[in-house]
């Protein structure tokens, strides 16, 4: 398997990140942002969604610092998943500058635009490559949030294979459910 330089960069990352993976993006992608969340807790990553509106109020607080002076402080150094199809959006833009006053250790961003200032204020940038929305008007998100859904599945995944993830460890993490009684064995 063939995986892309800046896949392999953003998975090293996520192993190395002591502390959260915080995850943000503004509709649509937000929500892709949100379930990327959820999915890396469920593969043994802790992580949260952070909403661009609300990290402007106060809730940004949830960043843990990184100190490279003192790195014994910084060991719990936290790293923020920005989602932005055209990597434009005010809100992720503020709210990836406001992460990186608080100290966070490292910035991936998903996006698409070449010319997005996302781009630039990442430390690595995992290109959805030129997008064409569906429909008629060719405005709603909607193949970049396809697209964009499976470059985070693909790095939760990648990331979980490298960290030799066990059913065991998944199956504490979904102990109700169909999910929980398969990894238990109670049904097949």
């Amino acid at each position: 398997m063939c995986i892309p330089k800046e896949l392999d960069i953003a998975v090293d990352i996520l192993l190395r990140t002591t502390g959260k993976i915080v995850t943000t993006g503004m509709g649509k992608a937000g929500h892709i942002a949100q379930k990327c969340a959820s999915l890396l807790c469920s593969l043994t990553f802790p992580a949260v969604y952070l909403h661009p509106g609300d990290a402007a109020h106060g809730d940004i607080g949830i960043i843990k610092s990184y100190d490279a002076e003192c790195p014994e402080l910084g060991s719990k150094a936290d790293t923020l998943i920005a989602f932005s199809t055209s990597g434009k959006t005010r809100e992720v833009l503020e709210t990836i500058r406001f992460s990186r006053m608080l100290g966070v250790w490292r910035v991936i961003s998903i996006t698409s635009h070449p010319d997005s200032p996302v781009r630039r204020a990442s430390d690595v940038v995992l290109d959805m490559g030129r997008i064409r929305e569906a429909g008629h008007l060719g405005l709603a998100p909607t193949t970049s949030t396809v697209v964009m859904m499976i470059v985070a599945d693909m790095l939760a995944l990648v990331a979980a294979k490298m960290k030799n993830v066990t059913r065991e460890e998944y199956g504490v993490r979904h102990h109700g459910g169909y999910l929980g009684k398969k990894c238990r064995g109670e049904i097949r």
